[in-house]
């Protein structure tokens, strides 16, 4: 067989041909055309001492000029030791970024303790990432692609923002692991974004002096028994409101009056104790005489399923005291140093805060549960005094 010079069809040639046959161009590039009418590129190279074939694709959607570069790189891959067919087939498996991001929120899941913020995983990049790159591949998208998807949010949504940048460079890290990156772009998309206050903000809390009067109108509000139940029951042990509302049964020792929370459920990781008062034994035997059967303290309306994280957010907020919940953790702190005769290290581990100092930490070892106990008695009392000089 003679060798085809380089070059030899026509774009004309191309678009008309109805022969079936090999018609030959150069770089082992051909046209086969099939007696049914459908026509492909093929190009026939040598891959490290192996004749191959590798498709290029329909004559109909891929042009001679486009045949013609894709197997001039082929060769010039073949020639330097490579293998253009590996090469495709890994390209052919490189994922669109939505499928990496499934992909990443798959095995990122079971270590979500917040079901809330794994859902805010996939529901923030669908709806700030994906309109903008969610089906290039991740192999494809550049800093400008990000950035366009930031700028939109980066004023007036700052947080979600920082957020949507975090979740797009995870996705995006991921991808460089799986070899398919060699760079994380997200790394430099904000380099040319104004720069945010950083500053923290703080969770909006009560004076101390207040808390038994927004007590006292959650007892008088409409809201369901349980809901005040689990209010008054975070007031007095300062919990948080993920602890509070996930409290079990099984958790609270009624006989030594403690409450054992794992440390599965907690923020730092490690088991606390909890102390509680008479005020709180209270509130957990009203909680009993209405329980709907399950391990919850304060369930839900649903069976088995504990109070959303909203529920008691919009109680009293709906009363007029335009306060976190996690505030009135502040307004407990603030009580030690002024009100309530609390050493700093005392309010803090009844708040299961965890020392920053390691070394410090390596040798505050003891509970002081204790001096807790005490703590958290006049905690509770203060918190019944102005409950009952409220409105007065």
């Amino acid at each position: 067989m003679t060798r085809a010079p380089k070059k030899a069809l026509t774009a004309a040639f191309v678009r008309t041909v109805k022969e079936p046959g090999k018609h030959f161009d150069g770089n082992g590039l051909f046209l086969r055309v099939e007696a049914s009418g459908s026509r492909r590129w093929v190009q026939r190279i040598m891959v490290r001492g192996k004749r191959t074939e590798i498709g290029l694709g329909s004559a109909d959607l891929v042009t001679l000029a486009e045949a013609r570069e894709a197997a001039s790189h082929n060769r010039k891959v073949a020639r330097s030791g490579g293998d253009p067919l590996a090469i495709k087939r890994a390209d052919a498996a490189v994922m669109t970024f939505c499928e990496a991001t499934q992909e990443v929120y798959r095995i990122h899941r079971p270590t979500w303790r917040n079901p809330k913020h794994a859902a805010q995983f996939l529901s923030t990049l669908e709806t700030y990432a994906f309109p903008h790159f969610g089906q290039r591949k991740v192999s494809e998208i550049t800093s400008d692609d990000v950035q366009t998807a930031l700028v939109a949010i980066w004023n007036s949504k700052p947080e979600t923002a920082r957020r949507v940048h975090q979740r797009i460079s995870r996705v995006l890290s991921w991808a460089v692991v799986k070899g398919w990156r060699t760079d994380n772009p997200a790394l430099y998309a904000t380099k040319a974004l104004p720069k945010h206050d950083k500053r923290p903000a703080h969770r909006l809390s009560l004076p101390y002096a207040d808390v038994g009067t927004c007590l006292k109108a959650v007892k008088a509000s409409n809201a369901g028994a349980t809901t005040k139940l689990a209010f008054e029951f975070l007031l007095i042990t300062v919990g948080r409101s993920g602890e509070v509302r996930g409290a079990l049964w099984s958790e609270i020792d009624m006989q030594a009056r403690e409450w054992r929370i794992p440390a599965s459920r907690m923020k730092a990781k490690v088991d606390h104790r909890v102390p509680l008062p008479p005020k709180a034994m209270r509130v957990l035997r009203a909680a009993k005489a209405v329980s709907d059967g399950s391990d919850l303290v304060f369930p839900s309306a649903r069976f088995g399923r504990p109070l959303s994280d909203a529920t008691m957010s919009k109680l009293i907020k709906s009363l007029g005291f335009q306060v976190d919940i996690h505030g009135f953790r502040s307004s407990f702190r603030v009580c030690t140093q002024e009100n309530c005769q609390g050493s700093r290290e005392v309010a803090e581990a009844a708040l299961a805060h965890q020392l920053t100092n390691k070394t410090e930490a390596a040798y505050a070892r003891s509970e002081l549960f204790a001096l807790r106990r005490k703590l958290m008695s006049r905690w509770a009392a203060y918190i019944e005094l102005t409950e009952s000089r409220a409105g007065q």
